[in-house]
């Protein structure tokens, strides 16, 4: 899930470093810090990306999806074309599996659901996205996973079944539940009670495109100290 407001505006990078999670001769998995964007923007001052630091230990690595700038987790990167013909087809097909992990304003009812609401840009509120009739079907499963009372929160577990543009946030919020300290989606308060987007791309799962061993990792969030 992208970003159009990565191209325009400028975005500084971390500091903190990406870390690897698993190497061999075809791929990479890797965790990307918060605050960093997986590609360089178009303007000059958003070069500074996950690619490009990944690049300079690995100059063939390439990218087959993103992360917002906002969010941290996992990504897989090959290192070969075959790698990254075969992967780009396997999330294509939607036969990965993308799991993430978030912290919500209170606590969602029931506390496992569905939210499926079609998605579309707000063309009166560039880059963002409404929920819309007219727009592309969208689909988010959701689990609590633990109650946050001393924040009137909760963390939850979050399943893209689609990978739409803003889908996780969006959803969240069309439920009343926004994620806390998403600068586009939460209002003020909900904004301030974190110093980061608490959402983080936690459980990878995708077929090896030379093995064909069906590959699993996690990471798990490490964002509640962001909490305030």
């Amino acid at each position: 899930m992208t970003e159009a407001i990565d191209e325009l505006a400028i975005l500084p990078a971390t500091k903190q470093a990406w870390t690897l999670v698993y190497q061999d001769e075809f791929l990479l998995v890797v965790n990307k810090p918060a605050h960093l964007l997986t590609v360089p923007g178009r303007h000059p001052q958003n070069q500074d990306c996950l690619i490009s630091r990944v690049q300079r230990e690995f100059p063939s690595a390439a990218v087959v999806h993103r992360l917002d700038y906002d969010t941290s987790g996992l990504l897989v990167l090959p290192l070969t074309k075959n790698a990254l013909s075969t992967i780009s087809k396997e999330f294509q097909s939607r036969g990965t599996k993308k799991t993430y992990q978030a912290v919500v304003s209170g606590v969602p009812t029931p506390l496992t659901g569905t939210v499926d609401k079609a998605i579309a840009p707000d063309k009166d509120n560039r880059p963002l996205y409404k929920i819309s009739p007219e727009g592309k079907a969208s689909v988010t499963h959701y689990q609590v996973l633990q109650l946050l009372p001393e924040y009137q929160a909760a963390l939850v577990q979050l399943e893209p079944v689609t990978g739409r543009s803003h889908q996780l946030r969006l959803h969240m919020q069309s439920i009343g539940h926004a994620i806390l300290g998403d600068p586009f989606y939460a209002n003020a308060a909900q904004q301030q009670q974190s110093s980061r987007l608490m959402l983080h791309a936690a459980e990878l799962e995708f077929t090896h495109p030379q093995s064909a061993k069906l590959m699993h990792f996690k990471a798990e969030a490490d964002f509640l100290q962001a909490l305030r």
